[in-house]
């Protein structure tokens, strides 16, 4: 293999020195410094976030404190990285809440591997899971950053419901029963 070796123009003395290039690098730091900043004085006051944007999943519950989630597992399959874990559990006879067939026992979403797609509020039927706009997340640790249902819980809050499908669904099951169907 032949190598071709090219003949370089010699550099003169203001190159040789640096001094155009360093000129130019101060240029353009006075420039900034003399332009207006604008600045937030994050966390106290926080950038002014876009209709549509989507930030972390979190659990919900209606407006009378109770779990919207039924379990039904489709935010888990329909999660592209995977990053939605739940297992589902049983709901006490004396519970509330007894008409519902079953509710998560734990509820898991790695925020580390979560892509903020939006897939799992979009195919949510019980409207149990949005997505905030919370956009800055830290932790210490991986561990940190899986949240536990009490904490999707937390970050959530309470959404009306517009549907009231439990008061709906809890007037059938008492008729139900005082009819003696159940």
């Amino acid at each position: 293999m032949a190598f071709k070796q090219l003949a370089r123009k010699p550099l003169n003395w203001a190159e040789r020195t640096y001094l155009p290039q360093i000129i130019m690098g101060l240029k353009i730091t006075f420039w900034n410094m003399l332009k207006k900043k604008v600045t937030l004085e994050y966390p106290d006051v926080r950038p002014v976030i876009p209709n549509g944007y989507r930030g972390i999943p979190t659990l919900v519950k209606d407006p009378k404190g109770r779990e919207k989630c039924v379990s039904c597992q489709l935010c888990e399959f329909v999660c592209p990285p995977k990053a939605i874990r739940i297992q589902p559990g049983e709901i006490p006879e004396d519970s509330e809440n007894a008409h519902v067939e079953k509710a998560p026992k734990e509820f898991d979403i790695d925020m580390l591997r979560c892509i903020y797609c939006g897939f799992c509020q979009e195919v949510c039927p019980e409207e149990a899971i949005f997505l905030q706009k919370v956009f800055s997340l830290s932790g210490y640790s991986r561990e940190e950053m899986v949240f536990p249902k009490a904490k999707l819980y937390e970050l959530g809050g309470t959404y009306p419901d517009q549907h009231y499908k439990w008061e709906k669904k809890r007037s059938a099951a008492e008729e139900n029963q005082a009819n003696g169907h159940g």
